[in-house]
């Protein structure tokens, strides 16, 4: 656990842009709430390592939002069944599932459809709060931290200073 909030404080803190870190983290809600081998889940990492988005994020927001995931799949499984059973929506589902790769998606499971639009409808709204979020907290929280004594007796320690200077040489990370 501590570890956990360990590598939260630590990513944070990065140099990362907050938009990297609040993409990372809105991927790995549509990763947690969706079945682990689907193909769209192997596009999103695709996406992670295509574009610079903040791969520890990703990691640690997997772990995080699975659970929350497991917690509202009869949530998922509404919105699914109420999604592929819309008579409107008959005809689209069912050439849906006529070709190979929408068969393989399995979006005739109700989780699975009802969990992969419940993400993508939070995607937006989540990306403006975790930004909103981390630029307050490196605003406000972070800059409060800095100040405190106990921090700025740990760095003006000399091994922290030798420690820094290996880091910047590229030495440890």
């Amino acid at each position: 656990m501590i570890r956990s909030v360990l590598k939260v404080v630590k990513i944070l803190n990065s140099e990362t842009h907050p938009a990297q870190i609040s993409l990372g983290l809105c991927f790995s809600v549509i990763v947690a709430f969706t079945p682990k081998f689907s193909l769209h889940n192997i596009v999103i990492l695709f996406l992670i390592l295509f574009f610079r988005i903040n791969l520890s994020a990703f990691l640690l927001g997997g772990i995080l939002f699975t659970g929350v995931g497991a917690l509202l799949d009869p949530l998922f499984h509404r919105i699914g069944l109420a999604v592929l059973t819309a008579p409107a929506l008959e005809r689209l589902w069912t050439g849906f599932y006529n070709a190979t790769m929408w068969r393989v998606q399995e979006f005739n499971n109700t989780v699975v459809m009802g969990s992969l639009l419940a993400a993508l409808v939070l995607f937006a709204p989540l990306y403006l709060l975790f930004n909103a979020a981390i630029r307050h907290y490196r605003k406000n929280v972070y800059a409060h931290v800095q100040k405190l004594k106990i921090v700025q007796a740990i760095k003006g320690n000399d091994l922290y200073r030798k420690y820094q200077s290996l880091k910047d040489w590229g030495g440890l990370a």
